[in-house]
């Protein structure tokens, strides 16, 4: 039996980003962010059921992230560490004053009214990890019953994927009928080049799919390069060329499993990227804020 003195423990994010020289435009949403604990209140999923143990990252953390570098909102993706118990990000939605909405983890388990309480807290999508190595899941046809159920909440689907994976369940995806988001660039090792098959995969699936959108996010965990992130453009504006409409971004904070100091991420150097990822100011303004509020539903 699998104990939590078993799993590896990340380090925290990065104790002092640095302040961005590039101003966020005002309204900016920041796509993919998650919190974790703290374990006495939200208490971590069995250690069966995740594959490390992140650092306690409250909801007050993330707000001073946000002052910091000038996000204005954000959607707080469950993460894996709190499984299929969705209270730490009802909570943090409950306590954002309409500046948070969410997207959780769900099962075949949840009963209509569960979704529908899930729905009046503020959650707006459903994400499933198909990576099987950090404790995804591979059943299309799971994925296929929960959104299909949450199609007509007007939720989106999410789906964290791996070039194999991506190349694999290409057709599959082109048939899903909600907003479907693939994040991280599918996970493309930047090194490999935008030539290599998955990637051009995902910029055909964009363009010719009105249901794909594509999270320009997790520069730090695709680049071969390392900061100043100077392989990510190219990709990036391949996605945004293909469909501008449909591209969100995310900081993925508090960057988790991490397990060394030096490998932290400094979430202000990712937002000096910005200019670099999307050139032109107007798409810059549809992806940070046009795109997101769309999609999830923010109010006012």
């Amino acid at each position: 039996m699998t104990k939590s003195s078993d799993l590896p423990y990340c380090f925290p994010p990065h104790p002092s980003p640095r302040k961005p020289s590039y101003a966020l435009p005002p309204g900016s949403v920041d796509t993919h962010f998650h919190i974790f604990g703290p374990p006495e209140v939200f208490p971590w999923s069995p250690p069966e059921k995740r594959v490390y143990t992140p650092p306690a990252a409250p909801l007050s953390h993330y707000h001073q992230l946000m002052e910091h570098v000038g996000i204005s909102r954000g959607v707080v993706i469950q993460p894996m560490a709190h499984g299929h118990d969705n209270s730490v990000t009802l909570d943090a939605i409950a306590r954002s004053d309409g500046h948070l909405m969410g997207v959780a983890k769900v099962d075949d388990t949840f009963s209509d009214r569960d979704l529908e309480t899930l729905h009046a807290g503020g959650i707006r999508g459903v994400r499933f990890n198909m990576i099987a190595e950090s404790g995804g899941t591979g059943n299309l046809d799971l994925i296929e019953t929960v959104a299909g159920r949450v199609r007509d909440l007007g939720w989106s689907l999410t789906i964290h994927t791996k070039p194999d994976g991506l190349l694999e369940n290409a057709d599959w995806l082109a048939g899903m009928r909600l907003p479907t988001i693939i994040d991280h660039y599918a996970r493309v090792d930047f090194g490999d080049g935008v030539n290599q098959p998955a990637f051009q995969r995902l910029v055909d699936l964009l363009r010719d799919n009105a249901h794909i959108w594509a999270k320009i996010s997790c520069i730090e965990r695709c680049s071969s390069t390392g900061p100043p992130y100077a392989d990510a453009p190219l990709f990036a504006q391949a996605l945004v060329a293909a469909a501008p409409d449909r591209i969100l971004w995310g900081t993925d904070w508090p960057h988790s499993q991490r397990y060394s100091i030096g490998d932290q991420c400094d979430t202000g150097e990712l937002v000096d990227t910005i200019p670099q990822l999307v050139p032109d100011e107007n798409d810059r303004h549809r992806i940070l804020v046009e795109n997101p509020l769309r999609l999830f539903d923010f109010k006012g």
